[in-house]
């Protein structure tokens, strides 16, 4: 078994970083998404939403930035075209939301979808021992858990 520098099997981490530009090209759908819902929102809870949404996709914005560096660091190239997002990508498009549940409902779908993809990887991750990207999957999945529940709350459903 052949190490790279951070002693990890190269082919294992090829094979992650294509998982992770799997998800890269996901989130960055999903961060187009809630750039869409936040300028495109309308209705009585514009004020509140507006302002959520921002706080989302400000954050997916940096967790591309994360994924891009995981890629690196483990010696692939992040796709980094438009192209190479839609090719790559399953998260659901959102065209022209402008209604709060449907919005909602949006992030929803877009999060279980980025879950699934995120459990692959920290199973994948956790085999190939590392470290890095197992931390990473694991806050991911953490965080994007209590956003969906969050969510599934605003819109009066069960999880």
């Amino acid at each position: 078994m052949q190490l790279n520098s951070i002693g990890l099997d190269v082919t294992k981490s090829k094979s992650l970083s294509k998982d992770l530009n799997q998800l890269l090209a996901n989130f960055q759908r999903y961060y187009q998404n809630l750039r869409g819902i936040h300028w495109n929102i309308k209705g009585k809870r514009f004020f509140d939403l507006h302002v959520k949404f921002e706080e989302l996709y400000t954050d997916a914005n940096l967790k591309v930035d994360e994924i891009a560096e995981r890629i690196l660091t483990l010696g692939g190239v992040p796709l980094h075209t438009f192209e190479d997002y839609i090719e790559n990508s399953k998260v659901p498009v959102g065209k022209n939301i402008t209604k709060d549940e449907d919005a909602i409902r949006l992030i929803v779908e877009s999060l279980s979808q980025l879950l699934v993809i995120e459990r692959a990887i920290l199973e994948a991750s956790d085999e190939a021992s590392d470290e890095g990207t197992n931390a990473m999957m694991s806050e991911f999945i953490t965080e994007q858990e209590k956003t969906v529940w969050m969510m599934k709350a605003w819109l009066a459903e069960e999880i």
